[in-house]
C-alpha cells in the first residue's frame, strides 16, 4: 500500500498528537514535603503511561495514546526544577504556608483549610493554594483577626 493512503501525517492526527504544555503558573513554585513527593508521583505515572504507550504498533494510535502523557511529564519535570521546598512553619502564631486555619465566615459556617502550593491544593480535601484570595487574606494574621472578602468577614479560629 502506497504511504499516500496512510493517515500518518493528516490533521486529524496532528491535532491529536501535538498538545499545547499545560500552563505554568507565574507565581513561586512553592511546595510542601507531601507536594513535592506528589510531583515527583505524577512524573512517574506521566512516564510510565508515555512508556506504555510507545508498545502500541499502530502509529497513528501511538502518537494518540503518547500525546497526553507526554505533555505531563514534561509539565511535572518543570514543576520539580522549581520547586521549592517550604518547611512546615515552627510557630502557630501567624497564618503561613502550610498552616492549617479554621475561620468563621458571616453566616456562621466554619470552614477549615491548609494552604499549600498551587499544584497539590484541592479545597474538596481542605487545601488551598497560597495564591487563593482567601489564603492571601489569611496569611500574616493571627488567631482572632478578622479579615473581609468579597463582602465577607472571616474570623480566625485556630492555627495549626
Amino acid at each position: 500500500m502506497s504511504v499516500a493512503f496512510t493517515k500518518e501525517d493528516s490533521a486529524e492526527t496532528a491535532s491529536e498528537t501535538l498538545l499545547p504544555d499545560r500552563p505554568v503558573s507565574p507565581h513561586p513554585n512553592l511546595v510542601t514535603e507531601a507536594g513535592l513527593k506528589a510531583l515527583e508521583f505524577q512524573l512517574a505515572q506521566a512516564r510510565e503511561v508515555y512508556e506504555c504507550a510507545q508498545k502500541i504498533e499502530d502509529v497513528n494510535e501511538r502518537r494518540r495514546q503518547a500525546a497526553s502523557p507526554l505533555r505531563d511529564a514534561r509539565y511535572f519535570a518543570a514543576r520539580l526544577r522549581t520547586a521549592q521546598v517550604i518547611a512546615r512553619p515552627a510557630s502557630t502564631d501567624i497564618v503561613a504556608f502550610g498552616s492549617t486555619v479554621a475561620f468563621r465566615r458571616d453566616d456562621g459556617r466554619m470552614q477549615k483549610y491548609r494552604i499549600v502550593g498551587e499544584d497539590e491544593a484541592d479545597p474538596k480535601t481542605g487545601s488551598i493554594s497560597f495564591v487563593s484570595p482567601v489564603a492571601r487574606l489569611l496569611m500574616g494574621k493571627g488567631v482572632g483577626d478578622v479579615v473581609g472578602t468579597s463582602g465577607q468577614e472571616l474570623e480566625i479560629i485556630a492555627i495549626s
